[in-house]
């Protein structure tokens, strides 16, 4: 199941968060246009503010919990003994949902500043990607949850 949520956190990560009438949208790197003439999307970088920095950080410290959490269950799953619980693959697997819930609670309250320099506001709405961001949320942290409470059969 981890290697699924490390898919989806790192394709929610670069597409639209935030989204005006259809033509503009932004995410966590990239403000993007569409130019109608052209038929083509025009990308510019994010301004940076502390805030929009500090879920970039979290996004991607989820997905690399998320990755080495597969990677140790990997391992444990072929070195613990039968009966052994796989805690630390279910406490990297916890944080990488911690990550993941805060960085997407910051976007929530602080959208204003993060999206300061962009268009209005009030003529956008969320993305459809910060909606799966919340999905991946109680995700993470149920697998984590199982993972500790997993033993290994024979």
């Amino acid at each position: 199941m981890s290697e699924i949520m490390n898919a989806y956190l790192i394709f929610c990560m670069i597409q639209s968060w935030w989204v005006w009438d259809g033509t503009e949208h932004s995410d966590l790197w990239y403000n993007c246009r569409f130019d109608n003439e052209t038929e083509a999307w025009f990308c510019a970088s994010s301004e940076e503010t502390d805030w929009l920095q500090a879920v970039q950080v979290l996004m991607v410290l989820s997905v690399v919990f998320s990755a080495i959490s597969f990677l140790i269950f990997l391992g444990q799953l072929f070195t613990i003994s039968k009966g052994g619980l796989f805690y630390l693959t279910g406490v990297c697997q916890a944080f990488a949902g911690l990550n993941a819930f805060t960085a997407v609670l910051i976007y929530t309250l602080r959208n204003k500043e993060i999206l300061e320099d962009s268009r209005e506001l009030s003529s956008g709405h969320f993305g459809y990607c910060f909606y799966l961001a919340w999905v991946c949320v109680p995700l993470l942290l149920c697998s984590g949850i199982m993972y500790i409470h997993l033993r290994k059969r024979e």
